[in-house]
């Protein structure tokens, strides 16, 4: 009994008795000092309580549990164990089991639901206790709140805190149950573990922020719960690696999966837009089966993500195989020797050869880096360069090869050596420093390379990370002086209207579309189409990859401006490159593209009948044509390659080729020309195809009419010459509106450049006239010839006829001793004047000359008339 609480009374008092009435009221006072305690117990601890009367389970319901449940003092209640209202109805059979098998004097405990008046339901903790004399007391407390706060732990425990997908542990735990249901069923199902990386992640929240980051990571995670395979489990591990736990039916194909898993990886790829910015996802995926692979959890899915590693760049997608390990193993190898790779300068630049094919000259060349390792020997670029990219030492590497071909490029030019632009390859990482043109030009200036020198390349999934930042660092490097090329174009994900927007100087054609002459026309036309949209956008394209004399035959047909590749030259040292410049090597003169208007009609004849060629150039050669022979398709392809043609007359029937698939391969290579059939063929359907097809522009027959044959190839020069200064005034028209379309921008943003400015300096006039207005003093702004343009709200009070004068010369306000003030270059204070019935003394003073004129401004101030002696 604690001090507060009521003494009872301490009197015998025998059975029958009353109490004493001072005895009653201590009695009384206890009672009650023992239910306050108690509903405020209850309260504290957000319980209630009740007495239950077995075996019949009558309750009496504590003030407590009845605000607990949400119910009203006076409100009914529940009488007995078996209608608890405030009980789930589910629920409710249970808990009186267990009240019914309760054992006497032993406590016990359990959980259960509650629901209030409300409709809330509460988890309480039920404790119980039943005494011998057949009554119980029960406590019930309200744990929703740590129930809810155990389940956040547990679902943190096994859940990604970002995405809300499930984390490592709970995939391993899902692998293992996996693995032994698989196991006690030998003819179940199989397994599979797909690793993603998405390395996107990173560089956004390291370049945009942790709010971006986050953001791409939910809309990827997002992405994969509904582009994922069917009954697959998916899992966040890491903050760009996500997995998926695929169960395989029995007979189902282990290769029809990576196939799926490809295609998983390009729908993931697809831009995922961050305010203003479309961000281009990267995604990698290994793949490891069980059984098979490994016969533990946390095994399988290392093999998943050790089979990334063998990811080549446009697949996406590789499986495991038993040398990943190893190959694992060398590239922590041939990481640990880069690091020490750059301390101990161990690598060197090597260049390839571009060749201009307008004049046929080399014109720059590409820096390409080689290591030869201490301890590992050669490594290749294609090995190397990748896991420099994901350890992080690709920036460190760049750095030196921009160095390094700064130097070589300053040494080449100090010996004399005609301009070379030197092309290097930037890094991600170096793209998205804020002041890499800063850096780039300090560097020039140190080692003394002159920026018309250097070209920079980039790849399109590296500008369209984030559009506007590098189109803002590649103007910057481009005021400079410095290349702007578009590396492996075609292969990513740019569109026209980002290109468009780029300060792109030169599209370097990925080697995957350098076709031959003659490959597929579909592919053929795609390789033109790419050229011809990037002279569209005002760009130079030039072809890399180029291995073989078909493949740059139809680059020069095509109209490409530069080559490289090793037909020409593979990738030289430093000193080998300035050797072969100073020694003049240059492409062929059949493949220099000739620029000159004053060339002559050429007709190429086509025929494997050397008679009929000898007949026919006999014929023709009255007429001033110069006269190309072939005596075969293949052979009429390769003329047209090496030489530009007005018009071709070519025979139907040729071995290997008809004279009909002849000209359908020179109209999608050649389309300019004007192609003619000269045949006694009697089988005319597919003659006359071609020539609704446009193949053909005129079918001949054998034998022919001599002059009637003249006038149809003279008519098809005609024809020809009238296409082609179509065609050029066509290109003036579209040049003069390029040029009036980029004039038209210019004046746009001049225009807006005037009206911000124009609509800066109204509000800044609006402002100084305010401030004007709450001068205490009246102010006037004169124009230079006295006209009154302004007058403030102090000066209209002072001078109340100020107002009708705006406009007006103020002359007229002014006694005439006063006007000495309105003189030009007057900066002088009046003597005491009256105007208008007032007192004032007027303060002059020029203001800074505009256009060769100056106003003035008056300042009006009251004066005090001078005291009478």
């Amino acid at each position: 009994m604690t001090s507060d609480e009521p003494a009872l009374p301490s009197c015998p008092v025998r059975p029958g008795e009353a109490l004493p009435a001072e005895a009653l009221a201590r009695a009384l006072e206890s009672a009650s000092w023992n239910a306050s305690m108690l509903a405020r117990t209850e309260a504290l601890c957000r319980a209630g309580s009740f007495e239950i009367q077995w075996p019949d389970g009558a309750l009496k319901i504590s003030a407590g549990l009845l605000q607990l449940v949400g119910a009203r003092p006076d409100a009914p209640t529940a009488s007995t164990l078996d209608a608890l209202d405030w009980v789930p109805e589910e629920e409710r059979a249970y808990v009186a089991g267990i009240w019914r098998n309760a054992v006497v004097d032993e406590p016990f405990e359990f959980q259960h639901r509650l629901v209030t008046a409300a409709g809330q339901r509460l988890v309480v903790l039920h404790r119980g206790l039943l005494g011998r004399d057949g009554r119980g007391v029960a406590l019930l407390q309200d744990i929703t709140a740590q129930v809810e706060a155990a389940q956040r732990i547990e679902t943190l425990t096994t859940h990604h805190d970002v995405t809300g997908l499930p984390n490592r542990a709970w995939l391993l735990d899902q692998i293992d149950a996996a693995m032994h249901a698989a196991q006690w069923s030998p003819d179940g199902p199989g397994y599979a573990v797909l690793a993603l990386d998405l390395p996107r992640i990173a560089e956004v929240k390291s370049n945009m922020g942790f709010g971006a980051g986050d953001t791409l990571a939910m809309a990827l995670a997002s992405r994969l719960r509904e582009e994922s395979l069917s009954s697959a489990l998916a899992a966040h591990l890491a903050e760009t690696e996500f997995a998926l736990l695929v169960e395989l039916p029995q007979g189902s194909s282990r290769e029809a999966l990576l196939v799926q898993a490809l295609d998983l990886c390009r729908r993931l790829e697809r831009p995922v837009r961050l305010g203003a910015t479309e961000v281009y996802p990267q995604c990698r995926i290994g793949v490891a089966f069980f059984p098979g692979d490994a016969d533990a959890p946390a095994a399988l899915l290392e093999c998943a993500q050790t089979a990334r590693l063998d990811v080549r760049e446009g697949q996406g997608v590789a499986r495991f195989r038993p040398d990943s390990t190893t190959r694992a193993r060398r590239a922590m190898q041939v990481e640990a020797a880069l690091w020490r790779a750059v301390q101990m300068d161990e690598f060197v630049l090597h260049y390839q050869p571009q060749v201009d094919l307008v004049s046929g000259q080399v014109c720059g060349a590409e820096a390409l880096l080689r290591w030869h390792s201490a301890e590992l020997g050669l490594v290749q670029p294609g090995e190397f360069i990748p896991i420099a990219e994901r350890s992080g030492l690709i920036g460190v590497v760049g750095d030196w090869v921009l160095r390094q071909a700064c130097t070589d490029a300053a040494r080449w030019r100090q010996a004399g050596l005609r301009r070379l632009r030197v092309s290097v390859n930037l890094a991600a990482s170096q793209l998205q420093r804020p002041d890499i043109a800063g850096q780039v030009q300090a560097l020039l200036v140190e080692t003394g390379a002159d920026p018309g020198w250097l070209g920079v390349e980039l790849t399109e999934s590296m500008v369209m990370t984030d559009v506007a930042s590098a189109t803002a660092s590649l103007r910057a490097l481009k005021a400079i002086g410095i290349q702007i090329s578009l590396d492996d174009f075609g292969t990513g994900f740019s569109s026209l209207s980002s290109l468009s927007r780029l300060p792109i100087d030169v599209v370097k054609v990925d080697r995957s579309f350098v076709r031959d002459v003659t490959a597929d026309a579909q592919d053929v036309s795609v390789t033109r189409a790419i050229i011809h949209m990037t002279h569209g956008l005002q760009m130079r394209a030039l072809a890399e990859g180029v291995e073989t004399e078909g493949q740059l035959s139809l680059l020069v047909a095509a109209g490409c401006d530069e080559i490289q590749g090793y037909w020409f030259s593979p990738a030289v040292t430093a000193d080998e490159l300035a050797a072969l410049v100073r020694e003049g090597r240059r492409l062929p003169d059949r493949y220099v593209r000739r620029v000159s208007t004053g060339r002559p009609r050429t007709l190429l004849l086509v025929d494997d009948e050397d008679n009929i060629l000898a007949a026919l150039k006999r014929l023709l050669r009255r007429d001033g044509y110069r006269i190309l022979t072939a005596t075969s398709a293949a052979e009429g392809l390769k003329r047209l390659a090496e030489e530009e043609v007005d018009v071709i007359v070519s025979d139907q029937r040729m071995p290997g080729m008809t004279g009909v698939e002849f000209l359908h391969r020179a109209k999608d290579l050649y389309p300019e020309t004007l192609r003619m059939v000269l045949s006694g063929y009697t089988e005319l359907q597919s003659i006359i195809d071609a020539v609704n097809e446009g193949a053909i522009y005129k079918f001949l027959t054998k034998p022919w009419d001599d002059e009637r044959l003249r006038g149809h190839v003279a008519e098809a020069f005609r024809q020809k010459e009238l296409a082609d200064e179509n065609r050029r005034l066509a290109r003036r028209v579209d040049r003069a509106n390029a040029d009036l379309a980029q004039v038209n921008e210019q004046l746009g943003r001049l225009l807006a450049q005037q009206r911000s400015q124009a609509e800066l300096l109204e509000a800044s006039a609006s402002s100084m006239r305010d401030v004007f207005d709450e001068l205490p003093a009246a102010v006037l702004g004169l124009d230079a010839d006295g006209t009154l343009g302004f007058a403030n709200r102090e000066a209209e009070r002072l001078l109340p006829g100020v107002a009708a004068l705006l406009g007006d010369r103020v002359a007229a306000l002014l006694p005439p001793e006063a006007t000495a003030a309105l003189a030009p270059g007057a900066s002088v204070a009046c003597p005491v004047s009256v105007v208008d019935g007032h007192l004032i003394r007027l303060l002059a003073r020029e203001l800074p000359a505009r256009h060769g004129e100056r106003g003035r401004l008056l300042l009006c101030l009251p004066a005090e008339p001078a005291p009478v002696p």
